[in-house]
């Protein structure tokens, strides 16, 4: 009876040590609905379907990584709605609001957040040049609290496509807001570009959304198409630059797909959900430990060819066999 009932509590002892260590491991790794609450400011410059699927495409990674809005993760989302002085006043706010992190989307936004806080770690997003825009040192190794993604565009491919659909294309519009430094930054390419091709390019500048109208109207007679880079000023108020495209029968090729959602006739551009889940995914990298400063900044490698059917038809423009069986095709 006395050895059964030392076995017995030395069974017991044991078990009681492998539960303990059990315990132990497994809070090392807790599970999903166990991690520590996420508190993140969210500032976008204005409002646009390529902005909001880069912010749609940033909670989705983080939801699926198990931080979720109303259970550990609180977001606190703001739109200056392109208004300079409200995005000083979120930037300032997100300042001294306690975040673990912000994610800054458009090159406005990011610098306006970089000037506000120098500690806080800032995931930047569609930001056509960090270095240029002064947010990073360099690409591949930003030295400031500021990491993220660029949605520097292929343009020399999509000028190659404005010719290859647009074949007697001589003149080429660009409508674009000089004060953006992205802007900036790919109208300066896509000169070049265009020399290359041997195209001549005609600028129209715009200062507020209100003025994309009018600088629509001033390219009539004067080009055979419009260039739309990924302006935010411009591509916020892209349906009055189609509405002059197809009332003047001037195609439009644009720097991202939402353009040609609204009526352009044709881009090779970013997925901008797939460009915010990538920073996602790196904002995870900086929520584990890893510091902005060390992290280079990320490209998206795929591009996707979009193509308008409307526009198509309207224009009455042949599209290559090959090009329409991989291109995605809108109506």
């Amino acid at each position: 009876m006395k050895k059964l009932l030392a076995f017995g509590l030395s069974l017991m002892l044991l078990l009681s040590l492998v539960g303990c260590g059990a315990a132990k491991s497994g809070t090392s790794t807790p599970a999903k609905d166990e991690q520590k609450p996420l508190k993140i400011g969210i500032v976008q410059i204005v409002e646009h379907p390529a902005l909001d699927s880069a912010r749609q495409g940033f909670l989705e990674t983080l939801k699926a990584n198990g931080y979720e809005e109303g259970k550990n993760l609180t977001v606190d989302y703001q739109n200056a709605q392109g208004d300079q002085s409200i995005l000083q006043s979120i930037t300032q706010k997100f300042s001294s609001a306690g975040l673990d992190l912000v994610l800054a989307i458009a090159t406005p936004s990011a610098q306006a957040m970089a000037s506000a806080s120098t500690s806080i770690p800032i995931l930047i997003t569609a930001v056509t040049d960090p270095v240029e825009a002064k947010l990073v040192n360099s690409m591949d190794k930003p030295g400031k609290n500021v990491t993220g993604t660029t949605d520097m565009n292929p343009i020399k491919e999509q000028f190659e496509l404005m010719k290859t659909l647009i074949p007697s294309v001589k003149k080429v519009g660009v409508i674009y807001n000089a004060g953006e430094v992205n802007s900036q930054v790919q109208v300066a390419i896509a000169k070049k570009v265009a020399a290359e091709l041997g195209l001549e390019i005609v600028e129209a500048t715009v200062t507020t959304s209100a003025d994309v109208l009018q600088a629509s109207q001033s390219l009539i007679g004067k080009v055979n198409a419009i260039y739309v880079p990924t302006d935010n000023m411009v591509v916020s108020a892209a349906q009055s630059v189609v509405q002059i495209s197809h009332k003047n029968k001037i195609p439009i090729i644009s720097g991202e797909s939402s353009v040609v959602d609204k009526g352009a006739l044709a881009t090779i551009g970013i997925n901008y959900k797939n460009l915010g889940k990538q920073t996602g995914e790196m904002a995870l990298r900086v929520i584990k430990g890893e510091k902005p400063q060390d992290m280079p900044i990320e490209a998206q490698k795929d591009f996707d060819t979009v193509l308008n059917q409307s526009a198509i038809d309207l224009f009455g423009i042949t599209v290559p066999e090959d090009m329409a069986k991989k291109a995605v095709i809108v109506k």
